[in-house]
């Protein structure tokens, strides 16, 4: 049978993502991703080190991420993405920015963290207050906790499971839970934030927005959204404030406003 009319598949444009060695939900960040876009992976050297500020600073070196990103290169992405939210707040707001020109120098192309797209995610929803649910330590929760506030937003409720390994096996339920300590009444904060790209959230963002009647953003969805937006592509993700306007509740005062009732 002679299928050459079909002409070949649809035209790709590619992201490339940079994660941590021991990054295992390359499935989830899948999940935001239109079908006209394709995700290119590669990860960081194995070091033996425990999930603390010291992994942080480990693979998120800038000789790291370069030689990481020259490994994309021959694929061309329009973007690369790297993919780990404690290496990339470990270094504060300026840590951050220099790890992006650094990808961006040895790849030619835009580059985006989870930390930066974290600020930018907040900036979008306009959330000056934040609450927090990380699966780290105490020493790491608080690097986040000062990397937020250096960007300029309140922190104002934090949980965290103290974890340094296997993040990966978390269940939504305790996800969920955390959320709830860290949100322990309405009003408390203007968005929240789930931390580590190795944390599951996807299906568990609507179910807390709907919840805790605020937004919910997580690590891999902001890093999505974010490179998605580089390219002018939304982020699939229904139900999810961040990457569905429809979804955003409307604050008390903008409703007043509106002669909502």
């Amino acid at each position: 049978m002679d299928i050459s009319f079909l002409g070949g598949p649809a035209p790709q444009r590619g992201i490339g993502v940079v994660a941590p060695f021991d990054f295992a939900l390359d499935r989830e960040l899948w999940r935001w991703v239109p079908d006209e876009v394709s995700l290119h992976m590669t990860r960081t050297p194995f070091v033996p080190v425990e999930v603390g500020l010291d992994l942080a600073r480990l693979v998120s070196e800038h000789e790291t991420l370069q030689e990481a990103t020259r490994t994309l290169n021959a694929i061309s992405p329009d973007v690369v993405a790297y993919a780990c939210a404690s290496g990339s707040f470990v270094g504060g707001v300026p840590g951050e920015r220099a790890m992006c020109a650094a990808m961006t120098r040895a790849g030619a192309t835009p580059s985006v963290t989870t930390s930066g797209a974290l600020l930018e995610a907040l900036a979008e929803l306009r959330a000056r207050r934040v609450a927090l649910v990380t699966p780290y330590t105490v020493s790491v929760t608080r690097s986040l906790e000062e990397y937020v506030a250096e960007g300029g937003v309140t922190v104002t409720g934090c949980a965290f499971m103290g974890l340094t390994r296997h993040i990966w096996k978390v269940p939504y339920r305790e996800v969920a839970a955390m959320a709830r300590q860290a949100v322990p009444r309405p009003g408390a904060a203007d968005a929240l934030f789930i931390s580590c790209t190795n944390l599951p959230t996807y299906d568990v963002i609507p179910q807390l927005e709907a919840e805790l009647r605020l937004p919910v953003i997580s690590a891999n969805q902001v890093t999505m959204w974010a490179a998605l937006r580089r390219l002018g592509t939304r982020a699939v993700g229904p139900y999810q404030a961040l990457t569905d306007p429809a979804a955003r509740c409307v604050p008390e005062e903008e409703q007043q406003q509106e002669g909502w009732t």
